[in-house]
């Protein structure tokens, strides 16, 4: 696949819903390696720390909303800090179970976040998201 994904960020404070979530993911052969983190701060330092080693950083994140500490807002807060070479090359999905109208709306609004999936997550949808977004974003 010539736009095949590299690496992806997994990140959910729910141990089920990650395992869950990595084997569908390994399932839908889009990723070469899948990176999981238990919570938002736990993924913000993963990318900072690999900042300098841009093999190390996701090419695609999937952030859950609900998550006690900091939630998934909260991490899209600190996210658009980051350097734009960075936010270019990265794309991010929110996947989340939330039936919260406000914050399916937010999440839609926010620039950064190309698609909002409900869990579970499921091969085709990613497929599809990954494909469209890949030939759509490649010219970013």
């Amino acid at each position: 696949m010539p736009n095949r994904t590299e690496k992806v960020l997994l990140i959910d404070d729910n141990d089920i819903d990650l395992k869950i979530n990595a084997k569908v993911i390994k399932l839908s052969n889009f990723f070469d390696e899948i990176i999981l983190c238990q919570s938002g701060e736990e993924g913000l330092n993963y990318i900072n720390k690999n900042l300098d080693h841009p093999e190390l950083l996701p090419d695609f994140i999937l952030l859950d909303i609900q998550m006690p500490e900091m939630d998934g807002f909260e991490f899209l807060e600190i996210y658009k800090h980051l350097p734009k070479t960075f936010l270019n090359h990265c794309k991010l999905a929110i996947l989340s179970s939330t039936l919260d109208f406000g914050d399916i709306k937010k999440a839609e609004a926010n620039p950064l976040v190309i698609k909002l999936l409900k869990k579970p997550l499921y091969p085709h949808e990613l497929r599809e998201l990954l494909g469209d977004k890949h030939v759509s974003l490649s010219g970013i």
